[in-house]
């Protein structure tokens, strides 16, 4: 079908600007004035009104099936004690008497504002219920809590061991059911296992959310080890039945040589991807935790609490051996790395398959997700070897309050430095990390144009020579997304030729006062040249 859509403010690239496209079987074949395109034939046209109408959003990193996941776990966001959440907890074991594990997400300790601020223990959990295994994972997803119960079920006890993660030890010496990074993963085994059923309509209620906030593409890591199989089979019945319309790029973890390998020879070999809808993506990796958590992996102590450096999730070695394997295969590799000792290993271990024939001056595009914590001798050796850089300018809303003391005002000075990557010409996109973050765009633009928390906090912005643009916030957000998917030259511009993935807001990002722009609603979502959401 061709489509006109006219009468709008149409943001094809810095500083130009039209009024109407024509769209035909999802490609645009001509953009211009109204008066022009209205010489073209068409089977229908559309008045946007005078609305702003920009290129569809991709967000670089996040996890979709999680997202759905999430909104039917025990929400603990809005939490602000440890009282809080027991009794958020018990509210919910209250509405759902039948449930045999209470799984928690999202609290925070530091926006405790009552009581102590500090990491929920077992015993706090124990207040819960001592009859059913109870799990909360910190909003970093890289801290977990539990109680006694799931501790007795699990077997975990003192001399428990998982490499690459902690299970941590009170003063006395006894365990006190905090978990971190891989030890997370041993709750698996009495979180009772998903049916397709339950799989695909969370993935569907987290897609439908995702095309109302504006998002037409999406590179979301939701195979992690084990579940490969599951979450694969689930993509390809859901892409192979044109059930959504949603692009999607799959970021899939593999911790062990052996399954990747396995992965190598059955799925990544054999798949069924039409590289359009559904793409094969790159394998992603997590190097070390959170700044919030205390886990991300730093060169030096933490300002505020000396002895401690994080987590190494993964040796060098073993990171070694899957960055090769995945280049061997002409695979993209991209890593989760936040503290700058694990920048630093990830740097090295990128810049040594740069010697490698086959992936000369980083052609495959290997990339580090969240790149938080940066020296200035960091920042040039990424644009040296034109490493992507994944951000998440929303997590200033929060890093900015604890960023100092963790790390010191001299280092945190040259954190979070989007701007200066961008200055630099390093690859960058954006993404939200979701359900970390909530995957509305718009707060995550807000953020890096204006540096400020969401509420408006500090006058200025953080470091505000780090701020950048309205159209670089946007062109990061939707071309520099699709370089990661090597699809520059398919989509993220509204440019002839390319995809007719574009949205239309309810406002003007490029006029509106800047603090308005979090605030910005998505009107319509169109998604190869089909509108798939409309307000």
């Amino acid at each position: 079908m061709r489509i006109i859509f006219k009468n709008a403010k149409i943001y094809v690239d810095k500083g130009n600007f039209q009024e109407s496209l024509l769209t035909d079987n999802g490609i645009i074949k001509e953009i211009g004035t109204d008066e022009y395109i209205s010489g073209f034939e068409a089977d229908k046209t559309i008045d946007l009104g005078g609305r702003t109408v920009l290129p569809g959003l991709n967000d670089s990193h996040m996890h979709l099936l999680a997202i759905g996941e999430a909104m039917s776990l025990c929400d603990l966001t809005q939490c602000r004690s440890i009282d809080d959440i027991i009794e958020a907890s018990r509210d919910f074991l209250i509405k759902k008497p039948s449930l045999t594990v209470l799984i928690g997400r999202g609290w925070n300790q530091d926006n405790f504002v009552t009581g102590e601020k500090r990491i929920l223990t077992r015993f706090d959990l124990d207040k819960i219920s001592t009859d059913i295994p109870i799990v909360t994972k910190r909003v970093c997803e890289h801290v977990a809590s539990v109680n006694s119960k799931a501790l007795e079920m699990l077997g975990i006890n003192e001399n428990t061991f998982v490499e690459g993660g902690e299970i941590i030890k009170g003063s006395d010496g006894t365990l006190n059911g905090i978990l971190t990074e891989n030890a997370i993963s041993l709750t698996n085994a009495i979180i009772p296992d998903k049916t397709d059923a339950d799989m695909e309509r969370e993935f569907l209620d987290a897609a439908d959310y995702a095309v109302s906030v504006g998002l037409t593409s999406v590179q979301s890591n939701d195979v992690l080890n084990d579940n490969y199989k599951d979450v694969f089979r689930m993509l390809h019945n859901i892409y192979d039945n044109k059930k959504m319309k949603l692009r999607y790029d799959v970021q899939f973890h593999f911790l062990d040589a052996g399954r990747f390998n396995k992965y190598l020879e059955t799925e990544f070999k054999t798949g069924a991807y039409d590289g359009k809808f559904l793409s094969k993506g790159a394998l992603k990796l997590f190097k070390d935790g959170s700044l919030g958590g205390r886990t991300a992996l730093m060169l030096n102590d933490y300002s505020d609490e000396p002895g401690t450096k994080g987590v190494d999730t993964l040796s060098d070695d073993h990171f070694d051996e899957l960055c090769d394997l995945a280049t061997s295969h002409g695979i993209r590799v991209v890593t989760h790395a936040i503290g700058d000792a694990a920048i630093e290993s990830v740097i090295n271990a990128y810049e040594k398959t740069m010697n490698k024939d086959n992936n000369k001056s980083n052609s495959l595009r290997h990339g580090i997700v969240h790149c938080q914590i940066t020296s200035r001798e960091q920042l040039e050796r990424i644009a040296k070897l034109n490493i992507a850089v994944m951000y998440q300018p929303i997590f200033l809303d929060y890093d900015t309050k604890i960023l100092e003391q963790r790390v010191g005002k001299e280092l945190a000075s040259t954190s979070y430095a989007f701007g200066t990557l961008n200055k630099l010409h390093v690859p960058i996109s954006f993404g939200t990390d979701a359900p970390v973050e909530d995957c509305n765009p718009f707060p995550n633009i807000y953020s890096a144009v204006t540096r400020q928390r969401l509420d408006g906090t500090p006058a200025g912005g953080y470091i505000p020579e780090e701020r950048m643009s309205v159209e670089d916030a946007i062109d990061i957000y939707t071309i520099g997304s699709a370089y990661n998917e090597f699809k520059e030259n398919l989509k993220g511009r509204l440019y002839k030729d390319y995809a007719a993935d574009l949205i239309v807001l309810d406002r003007d990002i490029f006029t509106v006062d800047q603090i308005e722009i979090k605030d910005i609603k998505v009107d319509m979502t169109i998604i190869d040249g089909n509108i798939v959401f409309a307000r």
